[in-house]
């Protein structure tokens, strides 16, 4: 695809992961204010909240009453909501308001030890039954390969590695797949490589760039990911979050108003109501501590 004609990207605001690692809990009104406001913006899909356990994550442990309260009415947006287990799946599926599951699926052991408690043949084992169930209930299962750019820890990581756990997921038909960096490795080198490697070579996987980053390295990582043929990419706005189980140092989420003003160099489509978005940037600052 040619630079200089223009192609859509979808972009998948990540409320939840800006919110899962505070510590003060933020109310469970202003949480529905504030993904209403999202819902107006145009966003392709909001990452709203998890089923997971309120002892790991106690921020989200109001996801259902927060799901119940939001206004899909008028939105075009769609909602995913993280699972990490098979009774996370059976409480997401019973939401009409949900339309995708996603599950962390990591690359390294023993980040999947830390993140879910699980080993990555458990959490294969889990996918099963969580497609099974998202089929069961027209849900569709969105797959993020954390540690997905490298790991801290010396498990394995390589080209075909990662195209082991590509091709089990085939077998499971999911359809979307997107790389988490997790603790800020990535970089545009790296980001180049595996989206060269994957997308050509999978067209029936739709590839998503889940990144985290300082704000001076946004338009890199975006550029060179845009530029590997990724259209599919997580943001938080201002930048907030980062995963509490990583326990490390965190660089933030990519900041969606640094990667929508990169797109607009790229001549890439990102579909937002500027005016919506700029009244969820001040919402987002009243919200969020400093």
């Amino acid at each position: 695809m040619q630079d200089n004609q223009e192609s859509t990207v979808k972009i998948i605001e990540c409320p939840r992961d800006a919110m899962q690692g505070l510590h003060d809990f933020i109310p469970t009104a202003s949480k529905i204010d504030y993904l209403n406001q999202l819902l107006k913006v145009g966003f392709d899909t909001i990452d709203a909240g998890s089923f997971v356990s309120p002892k790991a994550i106690p921020q989200l442990r109001d996801t259902a009453e927060v799901f119940d309260k939001i206004d899909l009415s008028e939105s075009g947006s769609k909602i995913l909501a993280i699972v990490a287990n098979q009774r996370g799946a059976e409480q997401a599926v019973e939401f009409s308001q949900v339309t995708y599951l996603g599950y962390p699926l990591s690359l390294s052991e023993t980040f999947q030890q830390r993140n879910t408690k699980r080993s990555i043949a458990t959490a294969l084992e889990d996918l099963k039954v969580i497609q099974s169930l998202c089929i069961k209930h027209n849900k569709v299962l969105v797959v993020y390969l954390s540690m997905g750019f490298g790991n801290p820890y010396g498990d394995p990581y390589n080209a075909s590695y990662i195209e082991e756990f590509v091709q089990k997921l085939l077998t499971l038909e999911v359809k979307i797949i997107s790389l988490a960096d997790t603790i800020g490795v990535s970089n545009p080198q790296n980001i180049s490589w595996i989206f060269n490697e994957l997308i050509p070579k999978y067209p029936q996987v739709e590839f998503g760039a889940h990144l985290h980053s300082t704000p001076e390295s946004v338009n890199e990582k975006v550029t060179a990911a845009y530029k590997a043929g990724c259209r599919r990419f997580d943001g938080a706005i201002k930048g907030f979050g980062g995963c509490p189980m990583a326990e490390d140092d965190l660089v933030g989420n990519m900041a969606t108003e640094q990667m929508i003003a990169c797109f607009d160099t790229l001549n890439a489509s990102v579909g937002i109501d500027k005016e919506a978005f700029n009244e969820a940037q001040l919402m987002a600052g009243r919200i969020f501590p400093v």
